[in-house]
């Protein structure tokens, strides 16, 4: 499996391309996944006509490992209507894995290591001298604000996506970059 970590996703050349100028978001996720090789199959799985699936451009491991599936002119299915002009980075993290979409399982515990986030960190400063117009930050929880009917009790509603969630560092983060989080959650 770490062959397949390293390499690009089957369907990259498939994926829409596009001008790196247009790149102005870094929009923070969390796979919500046991681990890295579970986040990799979930990434491969094709759910689209055009041969392509859902997945970020770049996900970390706990241990600060970073692997880019999707080349930056290529736009990653990662946020519904911020795709083209975003970078997707995912950090390995648990979320409310498994029980997503069920009303007692919508607080996320998972800590991001040390490592994870110096490394993204690391790789931010890297995009922002490769995107000329890179400019702002957010997490995926702050442009997927849509509420759904929880699982277990469908009178409930619940937010779709809590990601990268409570537990992510933005102020180390915001204090070692130079984006603009736009964010409301993550602020």
């Amino acid at each position: 499996m770490s062959n397949q970590l390293s390499a690009l996703l089957p369907y990259n050349d498939k994926l829409e391309s596009r001008n790196i100028s247009d790149i102005e978001f870094v929009i923070i996720h969390c796979t919500e996944l046991p681990d890295i090789e579970t986040a990799r199959v979930y990434g491969e799985k094709v759910h689209y006509k055009s041969g392509t699936g859902n997945s970020g451009h770049y996900y970390i491991s706990k241990s600060g490992l970073v692997y880019q599936w999707v080349e930056n002119d290529r736009m990653a299915h990662h946020v519904k209507d911020h795709n083209k002009n975003s970078i997707g980075i995912e950090l390995d993290n648990l979320g409310r894995y498994p029980d997503w979409h069920k009303t007692n399982h919508q607080i996320m515990f998972d800590e991001y290591p040390n490592a994870q986030i110096d490394a993204l960190i690391k790789l931010i400063h890297t995009l922002q001298k490769s995107l000329p117009n890179l400019k702002y930050i957010t997490g995926h929880e702050d442009l997927d604000r849509r509420l759904i009917k929880s699982e277990n009790d469908p009178s409930i509603y619940i937010r779709r996506k809590m990601d990268p969630g409570t537990m992510f560092p933005w102020d180390k983060v915001m204090q070692q970059i130079n984006l603009i989080n736009t964010g409301i959650l993550g602020q």
